[in-house]
Order: C-alpha cells, then structure tokens, then sequence
C-alpha cells in the first residue's frame, strides 16, 4: 500500500516490491532525478530514464511529483540541506558543517549542494539553480553573521563547502578523504570555516 493507502504497482508486481516503492521510492526517485539533471541537459532528462535508475514505476513519479517540471523544481532546493547545515549556533557552526556535508552526502550518495556548479542544463535551468542557491544558501547563512563583509564571508563559505564536496567526490571512493572519518575531516576544514563565520578581528591580529 501506499502512504495514502492507495494501492502501487511495480515493475516486479510483488507484495516487497510495492512496500518498497512505498516507503523509500520518493528518496530514490529525488537522488535519480538530482544526478540525471546534473549530468544531462533538462530536455534529454525522461521521466522513465528517471525511474529507471530509481527502481520505481514511470506512474510513481507522476503520482507522487505530477510532471518533469515539478520534480526537476523539487531538485532543484536546497532549502531542506540548508536547514541541516545551518542548525548550530555560530560558535559550533564550522564543525557542524563540515560533519554534516558529510552526512548528508552519505544519505544523498552524493553532494546536496553540487548540482549548482556542475548542472548542464540551459541558461535559464543554471540561472534558477544559481539563484535558489544564493537566496537559499549563501544570502540566508549571510543574515546569520555578524560584522563587516558578511556577505562576503557567506559566498566563501559556501565555496569552501562545495570544495570539499568536489575535493570528496573526485578522490573517492580510496582517497584519504573516503578513508578519514568525518569527526577528523571536522578538525582539518573546520577551524577555517569557522573563521570566516567569526568575521575579522575575532581570533587575534
């Protein structure tokens, strides 16, 4: 059964198959569509390329999201990984950070915020991904600090974030940053972030 108690058929029509689909297909279906509208232009992206990779039904994805349009808008927030990012007060924020990009990129299997630098997509699906990541990300992490240049200090810290999503992505799945645990990856990048979320003046000369 559905969540909404409606039946769903699957591919396999299977009891396991459908309690499948009901209780994880909407997590599969976003990390399919995030990877397919990352790596593919909008217009070569199909609904059933879609939920091919996600294991589900073609009709699941139009049940649960309605069109192409509507999934590539629910991709394409990062309002939900900004609420988890941001949830520590300033002073424990850098190591929150960096901890929880590292989390989030394991329950994605893969980074929640890199679709914004390497989106093929047509001028206007960049524009709106640029946009919703600087409303979303950088401006709202920017009303959080205090002191001068703070919008300054936010867009550095959002692309110290996307570098070491990108520094994570591209050595993995053996490089030391696949093999350090994330509490040690926290004591190396985080002092640095942390910094920058202090603004000028905070740590000495």
């Amino acid at each position: 059964m559905s969540t909404n108690g409606e039946p769903v058929t699957t591919p396999s029509g299977t009891a396991a198959g459908v309690e499948a689909e009901a209780g994880s297909g909407r997590e599969a279906i976003v990390r399919a569509a995030r990877r397919a509208f990352t790596l593919r232009p909008y217009a070569e992206v199909t609904m059933r390329g879609i939920a091919a990779a996600a294991g589900v039904s073609p009709s699941l994805i139009v049940k649960r999201f309605g069109s192409k349009e509507a999934l590539f808008n629910t991709v394409a927030d990062f309002g939900a990984a900004a609420d988890e990012l941001f949830a520590a007060p300033p002073p424990a924020l850098g190591r929150h950070l960096v901890l929880t990009m590292v989390e989030l990129r394991a329950r994605f299997r893969g980074d929640p915020l890199l679709r914004v630098v390497f989106s093929l997509g047509i001028e206007d699906e960049r524009t709106l991904l640029r946009d919703r990541f600087r409303e979303q990300v950088t401006d709202r992490l920017a009303a959080t600090l205090s002191g001068p240049d703070a919008l300054l200090r936010a867009e550095l810290i959002a692309g110290q974030l996307l570098g070491l999503g990108a520094t994570l992505s591209l050595h993995r799945p053996d490089g030391a940053g696949a093999r350090a645990t994330a509490d040690r990856l926290a004591d190396l990048y985080a002092p640095g972030l942390q910094r920058l979320i202090d603004g000028p003046g905070a740590h000495g000369p």
